[in-house]
């Protein structure tokens, strides 16, 4: 059984995210959006919103499921029985960032590799810092949230 790992803070989930998960989900059995939980980092939403939100936007799509973790996803990876960890690339500042934590995960869990997708050129510039810049601002989110994640409700 193939299982992915997406991790990051999906504060809030963006169209970007929605983008590498629906390119990663014909590759995988599984795929596990994992939301990291760091009690030294400051979130704007809370953790079950986020999960909500993440929950809707692939409600009709059983193989993806949501967890939330601390600590290092390597050792969640290994708690799944995941043996890859799925990254999204908007550019190359994303590119050389992702390849050195790529590397270290590698070093301390051989049996995980990370898996690379790019990101739509018409979704690069979204981002959750954006989107949470967006929302401070009251602008209209529409076409950088999903729209079936509730998010407009809130």
């Amino acid at each position: 059984m193939k299982i992915g790992v997406f991790a990051g803070s999906f504060d809030p989930i963006t169209r970007g995210h929605e983008d590498i998960v629906m390119k990663a989900m014909p590759l995988f059995d599984e795929i596990f959006i994992a939301i990291g939980v760091n009690i030294d980092k400051k979130y704007q939403f809370p953790l079950e919103d986020r999960i909500k939100w993440i929950e809707n936007t692939f409600a009709e799509f059983p193989k993806v499921k949501v967890v939330s973790y601390e600590g290092l996803t390597v050792d969640l990876c290994k708690r799944l029985n995941a043996g890859f960890i799925i990254r999204g690339l908007r550019n190359t500042t994303d590119f050389e960032y992702e390849s050195i934590v790529a590397e270290a995960n590698k070093k301390l869990n051989p049996e995980v590799e990370t898996v690379f997708f790019l990101s739509d050129p018409t979704l690069r510039c979204i981002s959750s810092t954006v989107v949470r810049d967006l929302v401070k601002n009251g602008v209209d989110l529409k076409g950088f949230v999903p729209e079936k994640s509730g998010f407009y409700e809130k």
